[in-house]
């Protein structure tokens, strides 16, 4: 099993770091508005989640642009642009039937070789590449963009560990976030899917403790199937073709040296992580 060697592939300066963290609240807050807005500051019970999901394609747009000023070389984008179209490729094959996604083992991978700037950008990239193959584009792809994009960021946060142990921790990180995917993305359609007769239905007005309670019902009752489908789904393909895709992801980081340091040679020429080549001998006279 390779060493456990984690490559920067897109670095996050201080800039972007805070450009993250406050996408980060503004997600939290787009996610959970049923328990944070307060009822009638809208004029429609569906302004919400359209004024919400506009924010989150301009954040995400901002956050993808500070990123990739000057922390993504061309190296790295090929890769994302590679990684993207495999996902894109590879989602529809589950198509969420009873909860299979075969989408998101990639990114807990990815995100754990090439770091949380790599991951976070590829969430939104690959959802939003999948979207225009399979006709998803719609007012839940900013939500299911942000979701994909913190699955591969949080990769790239777990702790140093190598051979099975490491597998084994992919896996359950999986199997939480396949979890947690379906808990956050329940919450951007909840308020509009039920009866508001019904006892797990979203009610205006209602304190947050009451309000929690309807919507863990509803999660556990129209939800938890597909999203157990989604966890042993990540949990089983991490198992099996973890090993293999971490070492081969590593190889390539190897190869691709992201941005390796610029080296000058006395004669003005740059290299990157290269030693200058030797000087060339200089012409002798031939004999008279």
């Amino acid at each position: 099993m390779t060493a456990a060697v984690r490559t920067a592939a897109v670095r996050i300066n201080a800039r972007a770091g805070v450009v993250i963290a406050m996408a980060a609240f503004l997600g939290v807050v787009a996610f959970f508005w049923p328990f944070l807005v307060a009822p009638g500051k809208f004029g429609s019970n569906y302004a919400p989640p359209l004024i919400f999901g506009v924010l989150l394609v301009i954040v995400l747009c901002v956050v993808i642009s500070e990123i990739a000023e000057g922390g993504i070389d061309s190296k790295a984008l090929a890769m994302l642009g590679v990684l993207s179209a495999v996902n894109a490729a590879v989602r529809p094959l589950g198509a969420g039937t009873a909860g299979i996604e075969t989408v998101f083992f990639i990114l807990v991978l990815a995100g754990r070789v090439y770091g949380p700037g790599f991951g976070f950008t590829l969430g939104c990239t690959s959802l939003f590449a999948s979207a225009l193959i399979t006709g998803g584009v719609g007012p839940w792809m900013p939500y299911q963009m942000f979701g994909c994009a913190f699955v591969g960021m949080l990769a790239g946060f777990l702790p140093k560990a190598s051979g099975r142990r490491e597998v084994a921790l992919l896996a359950v990180y999986g199997s939480l976030s396949g979890y947690l995917f379906g808990f956050l993305l329940n919450l951007s359609f909840w308020p509009f899917s039920l009866d508001p007769n019904s006892s797990i239905a979203y009610l205006p007005g209602l304190p947050f403790t009451e309000q929690f309670q309807r919507y863990l019902a509803f999660d556990l009752a129209t939800s938890l199937g597909w999203d157990t489908g989604r966890a042993v789904t990540n949990f089983l393909c991490i198992c099996l073709a973890g090993p293999a895709v971490l070492t081969t992801f590593r190889r390539a980081a190897r190869k691709a040296r992201f941005r390796a340091p610029v080296r000058f040679a006395p004669g003005g020429s740059a290299h990157r992580g290269e030693p200058p080549a030797p000087p060339e001998r200089p012409a002798t006279a031939a004999p008279s």
